[in-house]
């Protein structure tokens, strides 16, 4: 019969704290009356806290690559437990009291989160700077990117049924693994929940392994890159509407001897900032279906519907067609005026000029868009 329960502990040099800890988790099995093992996925420890591990009874496995997301992918594969519960080896998790866990995965949850916020944080248990403005803000950039629930996005106590785990692919190897295990259920929308829990200073005297500006950047990094409409579709769409709105106002209005020099800055920056805007929106739709194709990110109901609105022979007809039309602009501009007049500076043909150059170079980015488009989307069955 399998195990009810595997609780996974990462460890990397806890001689001091470790057996406090496997003793709390084994206190937990006999309470509750649980089938379950402890694991310690230990990281290449050299204070002996692998034989304070099997001294204690807890199975003990070797991860030999390097980082809290592999020694915790170690040990959630070897566990043999329906639910896992994952919790550091520091003593600052409540170990001895996870019914709360147990009874959410029960009731059918495929992931429970442990709040630190909601069950009490103990004096000394969090710096300052963590709980007032990393892990605040990393939670809401999470909660906000990924529709979340979860008010917190870094508590190191979590519990998920073995097979809701083996769903999600996890590919992190630091710190940031807790980040990519909710935003993964999220995505693939596992049914998540979160339950108070009590944290408590650690244990150890040697400092955390927890970098807080480098470990804090790689979390939002991975925010990032996983929300690609945060990060390029959104920012692109405002840069693009209020350049193209510039722009046009500027090219509208006339031009006079006084303001010429400013005008044509502002015309010159809201056409960049137009083109910049477009690339970001046309980057966004291709890094999509690279992250869709790849399995990086989970394939929406409304996936298909890219590939109905765009292909490459619409993208080459609708390029070369504002290729062709800012070419012809140019051409008849060239040809209003003498090299003499041009250098009296024609406020009209000025702006006809930079007109032509935006065709072509929007014409340009779709012409090279589609191709790419469509090479991306060649494995898919929608772009048949």
């Amino acid at each position: 019969m399998p195990l009810k329960l595997s609780i996974v502990m990462p460890c990397l040099n806890e001689a001091e704290t470790l057996a406090v800890c496997i003793r709390k988790a084994n206190t937990f099995l006999q309470k509750s009356g649980l089938d379950g093992e402890i694991i310690v996925a230990d990281n290449g420890s050299t204070d002996g806290s692998v034989d304070i591990a099997v001294t204690e009874g807890a199975n003990v496995v070797h991860i030999e690559e390097k980082g809290y997301g592999n020694a915790l992918k170690g040990g959630i594969d070897a566990a043999s437990g329906t639910y896992v519960i994952i919790g550091d080896s520091d003593d600052s998790h409540d170990l001895e009291n996870l019914v709360s866990f147990i009874e959410k995965l029960d009731e059918g949850y495929d992931m429970v989160v442990g709040n630190r916020f909601l069950g009490g944080l103990e004096k000394g248990s969090m710096s300052f700077l963590h709980r007032y403005l990393g892990n605040p803000v990393l939670t809401f950039i999470g909660k906000t990117f990924f529709n979340s629930k979860i008010g917190d996005f870094h508590c190191g106590l979590r519990g998920f049924t073995k097979s809701a785990y083996q769903q999600l692919s996890i590919t992190t190897t630091g710190m940031e693994f807790a980040s990519e295990l909710i935003v993964k259920a999220e995505l693939a929308k596992l049914k998540i929940t979160e339950v108070p829990t009590t944290v408590f200073p650690s244990g150890r005297s040697r400092d955390p392994h927890l970098r807080t500006w480098r470990d804090g950047w790689r979390h939002l990094r991975f925010l990032l890159l996983y929300s690609p409409r945060w990060l390029f579709l959104f920012p692109g769409i405002f840069m693009f509407l209020i350049g193209f709105v510039v722009a046009l106002t500027l090219i509208l209005i006339p031009f006079d001897a006084q303001n010429f020099v400013s005008n044509l800055k502002v015309l010159l920056y809201g056409s960049g900032l137009t083109l910049v805007g477009f690339q970001f929106i046309i980057f966004y739709i291709l890094i999509k279906i690279f992250a869709v194709s790849n399995g990086l990110l989970p394939r929406s109901d409304r996936y298909g519907t890219i590939f109905k609105v765009i292909n490459l022979e619409k993208g080459l007809l609708i390029g070369f067609v504002l290729i062709l039309l800012g070419i012809i602009l140019g051409v008849l501009t060239s040809l209003d005026y003498s090299l003499n007049e041009m250098l009296l500076l024609n406020y009209v043909d000025i702006k006809k000029t930079i007109i032509a150059i935006g065709m072509v170079l929007i014409g340009l980015q779709i012409v090279l868009f589609s191709f790419f488009f469509s090479i991306l989307g060649l494995s898919d069955s929608y772009n048949s």
